[in-house]
């Protein structure tokens, strides 16, 4: 036997109510079609649904064990409405997103936990890759967006791309470092101490490469290459080492890993960390709220590194 749900979510308001022009109304519908409804409802059991001359209304036990049913159809499907509501307006989904190792666990898992802490019901899937593998992500429909570092002329013609941060290095080393005893550093004073090289296929070793020459070193020592942004932090912890990373990594990252960003002009990427996204590509409702949230976040962030360093400035 298969009732009409609607019949059911029907009952459960007439007897809530207290009666069938009462049940009418919290519908919105004439008193008579809820009455058809009710005797479509009977005829379609073979029992009676309410006891009959009582008034008001009073259920038969059937009637009142399916006034119940009929209550959980009618939260169900509120639950329905409200998730479907949350879908279109990007606050529940789920969002495939990719991004370059060290900017992706040193910033933008950050941003995913403040967004999350906010939009809980959206589920991230986040994943590792460089430009290729982001690229080959959007277009076979594994990844909705990625989040890279790239310049204007690396961005592929079929694919949008949206700054965020502008590229900034640094160098760092750990907050005792012996560097950091030393007011004005010079290419001697850097000359003994080991590098730790980012993977040999990301961005950033470029980077270590120019900033290096840019502050004379053309000749380097490495111990220690490849990893994630982890093994590295712990390695400057536990060394006199130094590397080149993102100077929003290492701010953001200050107040749980004591490093620091030593006093030393290199010579910066020409790129800016930003979303990328495939042209044409339907993007679910999630990924629209995530972008926004993103440059706001994006936006403040390059604010509060701006007045950071204009403090360090005036207290040098």
């Amino acid at each position: 036997m298969k009732i009409d749900s609607e019949h059911l979510e029907i009952l459960a308001l007439i007897v809530e109510k207290g009666g069938l022009t009462e049940g009418a109304e919290a519908l919105g519908k004439s008193q008579p079609s809820v009455s058809r409804s009710m005797t479509l409802l009977e005829k379609r059991i073979g029992m009676p649904l309410f006891e009959p001359g009582r008034r008001p209304l009073r259920p038969t036990e059937l009637g009142a064990s399916l006034a119940r049913l009929g209550n959980r159809i009618r939260t169900a499907n509120r639950e329905a409405s409200l998730l479907v509501r949350r879908f279109r307006q990007g606050l529940a989904g789920r969002l495939r997103v990719g991004g370059s190792p060290i900017f992706t666990d040193g910033v933008v898992a950050k941003l995913i936990a403040e967004f999350q802490s906010r939009y809980s019901d959206v589920y991230i899937d986040q994943s590792y890759g460089y430009l290729d593998t982001l690229e080959a992500g959007l277009r076979n429909g594994g990844l909705d967006i990625a989040i890279l570092p790239l310049h204007p002329r690396q961005v592929p013609s079929d694919m949008e791309f949206l700054p965020l941060l502008s590229g900034r290095n640094v160098v760092a080393c750990r907050q005792d470092h012996p560097l950091t005893r030393i007011k004005a550093i010079t290419s001697d004073a850097i000359a003994p101490y080991p590098w730790i090289a980012p993977p040999s296929n990301s961005p950033l070793y470029r980077d270590l490469e120019r900033a290096l020459k840019s502050m004379g070193q053309e000749s380097f020592m490495v111990n220690f290459s490849g990893g994630t942004l982890a093994s590295i932090q712990s390695l400057l912890l536990g060394s006199d080492s130094l590397t080149v990373l993102p100077y929003s990594v290492v701010f953001l990252n200050r107040r749980t890993i004591p490093l620091v960003a030593l006093p030393l002009k290199i010579d910066h990427p020409n790129r800016q960390l930003g979303v990328m996204t495939k042209t044409d590509g339907k993007r679910p409702p999630a990924a629209e709220q995530f972008i926004t949230f993103l440059q706001t976040e994006a936006q403040r962030l390059q604010a509060r590194m701006e007045h950071d360093e204009q403090v360090t400035q005036r207290r040098g």
